[in-house]
């Protein structure tokens, strides 16, 4: 008998068993976010939705092709720092480059996102270096496909020599271009990371920003201004929102996390205007990416359980544990082929009790994301 409901895992170890997607949810998975595409005008990804299966168990033409094509699985090694940066020990768990990526190979995932390039010197007896993590990746069959690093105009060029030496496509940060609440310091901010942009695709990279829920918040660019002479309210338009328009498509791409996006749209939903009337505006992540879907190469799968007990609305858990829809995400925004995901949970590692729990959760989260599927004639 066939699950309608996708089986959760066992959160409290490091053995959770994979959650499934069922024929119920690849049904409903897209339709609402379809509808409200269409009526914008938008592209809306075709497909079929007749039953998958006839009673002599054939599709009737449908075939099933993947959401996140299986060379575009990938992971950040962020989410299992525990055991990259763990020094050798006698708990049997992968640690190091080596014994950690050659692990994440075995899972299948073939990408890897970087967080750092450093691991225990208790394993070489001095720091690895990229031409040595390089090698593990190519031993294993394994791409870089971006890091999250410093972007500093001081220390790009160095930066971007180690992205080439890992063989990466695109280079990034793990923070917002910036913090402010006000338009004139993201206006700065485009015009570094314009002219960063240039100097990446000079070198064939991509430059990219991953986003925490902040940066999907109101500027404050209306109405009475402070002692300082700074804005007090807002037009409604979200801060990065508005760096997508003053960044140059050419050289500025964008990471979206979709956990912190949707930790977004619960919590920066209302704004008051110039008139100090309190306005609602709802933020969609599918409706941000989808008309502008390929400046968006990357994205950060990572799951969450809704929380309202929590001031971000959820708690991460591995991907397919959650609420959030991965199904209709992927199948709305289309361009399946030119996008990476790469799994990531912020707090996967189980510590001393648990050595195992982050790789275990990385092992979850792949088979998870490897089921997601679009079914087509």
């Amino acid at each position: 008998m066939e699950d309608n409901q996708p089986r959760r895992g066992r959160r409290d170890s490091g053995e959770s068993s994979p959650a499934r997607f069922s024929r119920r949810d690849v049904f409903a998975a897209s339709a609402g976010a379809a509808a409200v595409l269409g009526a914008a005008g938008l592209p809306v990804l075709a497909t079929a939705t007749p039953a998958l299966a006839s009673e002599d168990g054939h599709g009737h033409g449908l075939r099933a092709e993947p959401l996140v094509p299986a060379g575009n699985r990938g992971i950040i090694l962020y989410s299992v720092r525990d055991r990259t940066t763990a020094a050798p020990d006698t708990s049997g768990v992968p640690y190091g480059f080596e014994r950690v990526l050659a692990r994440l190979a075995e899972i299948g995932y073939k990408e890897i996102e970087f967080a750092g390039y450093t691991q225990s010197t208790e394993i070489l007896g001095r720091q690895i270096t990229p031409k040595e993590i390089r090698k593990i990746l190519d031993d294993n069959g394994l791409i870089a496909n971006g890091t999250h690093t410093q972007i500093d105009p001081a220390s790009f060029e160095h930066e971007m020599d180690i992205a080439q030496e890992l063989g990466m496509k695109n280079i990034g940060t793990g923070g917002d271009p910036s913090n402010s609440a006000y338009r004139a310091d993201w206006d700065a901010a485009a015009d570094t990371w314009n002219e960063l942009g240039r100097r990446a695709k000079a070198r064939g990279l991509r430059l990219y920003t991953h986003n925490h829920d902040s940066a999907y918040d109101f500027l404050l660019d209306a109405g009475p201004l402070d002692a300082n002479g700074k804005p007090t309210r807002s037009t409604g338009t979200r801060r990065l929102e508005y760096f997508f328009d003053k960044a140059d498509p050419r050289y500025v791409f964008f990471e979206m996390d979709i956990f912190w996006a949707y930790v977004a749209r619960y919590k920066h939903q209302t704004y008051t205007d110039r008139f100090g009337n309190e306005k609602t505006s709802l933020f969609d992540p599918i409706l941000t990416v989808a008309p502008r879907t390929t400046r968006f190469p990357l994205f950060h799968a990572k799951d969450g359980d809704k929380n309202p007990a929590v001031s971000d609305g959820y708690n991460m858990v591995p991907l397919g544990d959650g609420d959030l829809n991965f199904q209709q995400f992927f199948q709305t925004i289309g361009e399946p082929a030119f996008h990476h995901a790469n799994w990531e949970h912020d707090g996967a590692s189980g510590g001393s009790a648990i050595p195992a729990q982050s790789l275990n959760f990385a092992a979850t989260s792949y088979t998870n994301m490897s089921e997601l599927t679009i079914y087509r004639r």
